[in-house]
């Protein structure tokens, strides 16, 4: 038999190693993830939880539960394992670059159409789709006829994408809520203190340019046509090397000539394609053909 993994003998459930390595490829299988082995005792911890909600007793009974290809309940283990960290306006050079730098040039460039998609890949709990969606209009402000702006959001775990489409956060969790200009994208959603209202949600008007969406980004795209701005931060560093460098490809493969794309402050292009151009601190341009 298996040992039980030394350090945790008294844990709640059995955990033995091959219990980790199941789930470890399972990850990789169903996420591209890379589970390093200091990841051991966080797979323990997040999974325990799904087999109390499930009332399952031993480890063994969830691999037979989640392994099977189209098990219902890979969703659930991809959501359990993921990390979701972000905030309104986080890494705040890549909304100034937005604002100042890639709008203007991309509406330069499409001025026959008009036209501009920016998708955030892994956009969490929305803040991040949201903090896109307030630049671009505040860029759209200084033109005189309309643009047809959209952003599409995705992210592979399903609950916060749930909650991202719901657009309701703490007025905390707004930088500079107290100002005018801030207040004007947030419309209040219950409960008062001193400053205001205690919770708010993004106006309808910024809500209807967002369309949110569940997606694996290894899995097929839905989306129809090309991209002219891609965030996808603080993603690939839990990606293989070999999964990385296929993952650009791709977003090279469905971007608009010259488009843009953000990457997170700890990644890295240099050992991804080679056809993306750097332009800024974690700011690629896709290269002219």
């Amino acid at each position: 038999m298996a040992a039980v993994l030394p350090e945790r003998a008294g844990r709640e459930f059995p955990y033995e190693k091959r219990h980790f390595e199941s789930l470890r490829a399972l990850a990789r299988e169903e996420a591209g993830i890379e589970l390093a082995e200091h990841k051991r005792e966080l797979v323990y911890g997040r999974v325990c939880r799904r087999l109390r909600e499930l009332r399952l007793d031993s480890f063994d009974a969830y691999l037979a539960l989640v392994t099977p290809k189209g098990s219902a309940e890979r969703p659930n283990f991809v959501n359990c394992i993921t990390t979701n960290v972000t905030a309104f306006f986080r890494e705040g050079h890549h909304f100034t670059f937005l604002h100042d730098e890639a709008v203007p040039r991309l509406m330069k460039a499409r001025q026959p159409t008009r036209r501009l998609r920016i998708w955030s890949a892994a956009c969490s709990t929305g803040q991040e789709p949201y903090s896109i969606a307030i630049t671009m209009a505040r860029a759209m402000e200084s033109v005189s006829y309309p643009w047809d702006w959209k952003v599409l959001a995705t992210d592979i775990d399903s609950n916060v994408v749930a909650r991202a489409q719901t657009g309701v956060y703490g007025a905390n969790e707004i930088p500079g809520y107290e100002t005018a200009e801030m207040r004007r994208w947030f419309q209040p959603a219950g409960g008062e203190t001193n400053n205001g209202p205690a919770r708010v949600q993004v106006n309808d008007a910024l809500r209807k340019a967002l369309y949110f969406r569940v997606l694996n980004l290894f899995h097929q795209w839905p989306m129809q046509g090309q991209m002219d701005v891609i965030f996808c931060r603080n993603v690939v560093i839990y990606f293989s090397k070999e999964d990385r460098r296929a993952l650009f490809d791709r977003f090279a493969q469905i971007m608009a000539p010259d488009g843009y794309l953000f990457i997170g402050h700890s990644e890295s292009m240099l050992d991804g394609t080679d056809q993306f151009e750097p332009v800024g601190r974690t700011i690629y341009r896709l290269k002219s053909s």
